[in-house]
């Protein structure tokens, strides 16, 4: 007889894509009321597994059990009916709407649409006060903060009646802070009898978050653990089946020409908001400068006008000795021919086309290169050799071109893109959180490619929100607030309590910040 106090209990779960199998026989429980963490690389079936539970594929064989009881769940309407929810790493939301309508779409609770505004006002007050889930009900979504914004999601999966809530790299869009919130709000929704299901790369909230902890590697369960009696070092060995070096083992930079100025650079959005206020800073080749801040304070529309998304204000840009002003006619493609790298911080949105197949996907912004194209049409055959040699080279997998972008998991999306702008060899290379939804071991992968690039002639430019990736990669951080660099300090002294300070504009230790030149 199935035990009534699991939550949860999968049997038997299998499911492939073609030829990939992502789940292989997974067998996986969880006890009422915990907090419960999936590690695994990239592909190694932890969203598909999920997804499984949440109706939006369904196993190829193998048994689901809610609360003791045999499950049949087919689709989302099966799985929120079952008491789940999910809170995806790409929102589900609509953003021109309200939080108060995105919460209720779909779960009205009658023909009369005041009266279910009503309701919901009355149900999400309660909610928001029991778990401390407080939102602007009426302002629209897209004009919210993230971290506001999954809560919107939370809220909406609570109000649909889910018990058991399921997170897929909760923390990955997150700002320190926001993810402490986060944290809270899960521990107090297990306090209250919710069973919390948490996908993530990150080991250290695995430890200080969940209860259990299940490693998958290659579509399987390989471990189920306690995390009290485990550590980082035995999760990052067992997901990966090998030691990961934790230190990046850096030599020193060794800074010399100039490829990147940027002086007195401005820039108002087409609201009347300014962004960016006379910023100036100098990338040397060889070195790699990292740029710190709470989300919002203008780190991305900074990479967006180095890399010719977006039109400055005011000021000027040098890169490898060719000149941008404000008046200039130009756009990305032109910048790229500067020899200039761009991995942006939204792989979805900036990066690829999920609709694309991978070989197409892997020549986005380079499509023009003659190597690619006939005298009329593309040349399939050459983009599928070059394809092939950038899921080589950075372990993409599973290694087909023909499969679209979206098949892909988030990981082995962004060394997708990671591998195509690192490839031509750029002399100035622009990144933003480049480990952002990315296993360990494609972590210490990444960053060992980061450091080839500085180590061989290239200024790196690097926007992360991980504070101590920043620290172990860059060679000087820059601190940005509300669009100013408000500070620099040499990685080498730099520490999260310190950089805390400098992004919150609070630092009084002139003598290891200087303005930046």
């Amino acid at each position: 007889m199935a035990d009534s106090s699991i939550a949860i209990n999968l049997r038997g779960i299998s499911k492939s894509f073609g030829a990939v199998q992502a789940n292989k026989n997974v067998n996986f429980s969880v006890p009422k009321g915990t907090i419960h963490g999936i590690v695994g690389e990239n592909g190694a079936g932890k969203s598909t597994l999920m997804s499984i539970l949440y109706g939006f594929y369904e196993a190829d064989s193998g048994e689901i059990y809610i609360d003791g009881k045999e499950t049949q769940i087919h689709n989302s309407t099966d799985a929120i009916n079952a008491g789940i929810g999910m809170v995806h790493q790409h929102f589900m939301l609509v953003d021109n709407f309200t939080a108060l309508e995105n919460i209720m779409l779909g779960a009205e609770s009658g023909m009369v649409l005041a009266k279910s505004i009503s309701h919901a006002e009355i149900e999400l007050e309660k909610l928001e006060s029991e778990f401390g889930l407080w939102v602007d009900l009426h302002a629209q979504t897209e004009a919210l903060p993230v971290g506001q914004q999954q809560r919107i999601e939370i809220l909406k999966a609570l109000y649909r009646g889910a018990k058991i809530l399921i997170l897929d790299e909760p923390t990955g869009v997150l700002t320190p802070q926001e993810a402490d919130q986060l944290f809270s709000i899960l521990r107090s929704l297990k306090n209250r009898g919710t069973t919390v299901i948490i996908i993530t790369h990150k080991l250290r909230e695995i430890i200080d978050l969940t209860d259990n902890v299940s490693v998958m590697r290659q579509g399987e369960i390989v471990a189920n653990l306690k995390t009290l009696d485990t550590n980082q070092e035995e999760l990052a060995e067992l997901m990966v089946g090998r030691k990961i070096r934790m230190d990046l083992n850096k030599k020193p930079s060794d800074p010399k020409e100039v490829l990147l100025t940027v002086k007195d650079l401005s820039f108002t959005d087409n609201q009347d908001i300014q962004r960016l206020d006379s910023i100036s800073f100098n990338v040397h080749a060889g070195e790699i400068v990292g740029i710190a801040g709470i989300s919002g304070n203008g780190q991305s529309e900074l990479l967006e006008i180095l890399s010719g998304m977006r039109h400055c204000t005011e000021g000027q840009i040098i890169i490898n000795n060719k000149e941008i002003s404000p008046t200039d006619e130009t756009d990305a493609q032109k910048v790229r021919q500067y020899s200039v790298g761009h991995v942006p911080e939204d792989r979805l949105k900036r990066g690829l086309i999920s609709a694309f197949m991978t070989n197409e996907s892997s020549i986005l912004g380079y499509h023009k290169h003659s190597k690619f194209n006939n005298i009329i049409l593309t040349n399939p055959s050459a983009i599928k050799k070059h394809c092939l040699h950038l899921m080589e080279s950075f372990d993409v997998r599973p290694k087909d071109p023909s499969l679209k972008s979206a098949n892909f998991s988030g990981g082995n999306q962004q060394k997708l893109i990671l591998a195509r702008e690192m490839d031509p060899k750029p002399k100035v290379l622009l990144v933003g959180q480049p480990t952002r939804g990315v296993d360990i071991g494609a972590i210490e992968f990444i960053h060992k490619h980061i450091i080839d690039m500085r180590d061989n002639g290239s200024a790196v430019l690097l926007v992360s929100g991980e504070l101590d990736e920043l620290i172990s990669l860059a060679d000087r951080i820059l601190v940005m607030f509300e669009g100013k660099i408000v500070g620099e300090i040499e990685a080498s002294i730099a520490d999260e309590k310190t950089l805390g300070l400098m992004m919150a504009n609070a630092h009084t230790q002139e003598s290891t910040i200087e303005q930046a030149i």
